[in-house]
């Protein structure tokens, strides 16, 4: 009995809950948005019910630090209304990829375009489908070899646009206006 109470009262925090009860505390902050994967430790779990916990919400940079976590590449956001991705003249850095001006590149401002942004994310890279080759390799082939016919979803690592534009919306202030490109 004092086993059974012991276990109980480790489940109360994050820190040191374990088995489905990690899953019920993710649940109870997140919904189903966020789920234990397959095979995942709770080790591992808990640390990412603490980083959806305390991310940023609501800024650029948590929007950059969200996507990078979510694919492993930095997102290019350009803010119409932001001077440093603008420039302007007399304003030559090109700290966040601004600084336009005559005979430099970069992307022209707009004061009337507030909460707005532009951002390109770039899908994951992923490695195949294991012990699958590709198509005309000596190794894989109609009778030589392993063969399947694969989408991009069973490759380790993939991460559709809908998940990379769930993402892109958790993060975003209310109101603000997201025009996404995604890029391989």
């Amino acid at each position: 009995m004092f086993d059974l109470l012991r276990y109980t009262g480790m489940q109360t925090r994050i820190a040191s809950a374990s088995d489905v009860w990690l899953d019920i505390v993710a649940y109870d902050f997140f919904g189903s948005r966020l789920r234990r994967s397959t095979g995942q430790s709770d080790r591992i779990f808990r640390l990412v019910i603490r980083r959806n916990i305390f991310c940023p919400m609501g800024t650029r940079t948590a929007l950059i630090v969200a996507l990078h976590g979510l694919t492993g590449r930095a997102p290019l956001v350009f803010e119409p209304r932001n001077t440093s991705d603008t420039g302007g003249y007399g304003n030559m850095t090109r700290d966040a990829g601004g600084g336009v001006g005559y005979g430099t590149a970069g992307g022209w401002g707009n004061l009337s375009l507030p909460f707005q942004c532009f951002v390109t994310a770039f899908r994951p890279q992923i490695n195949g489908v294991a012990n699958l080759s590709g198509w005309n390799l000596p190794e894989a082939g109609y009778g030589v070899g392993a063969l399947e016919y694969a989408g991009l979803e069973t490759a380790n690592g993939y991460i559709g646009d809908g998940e990379i534009l769930a993402e892109m919306t958790r993060v975003a202030p209310v109101g603000a206006v997201i025009w996404a490109n995604i890029s391989s």
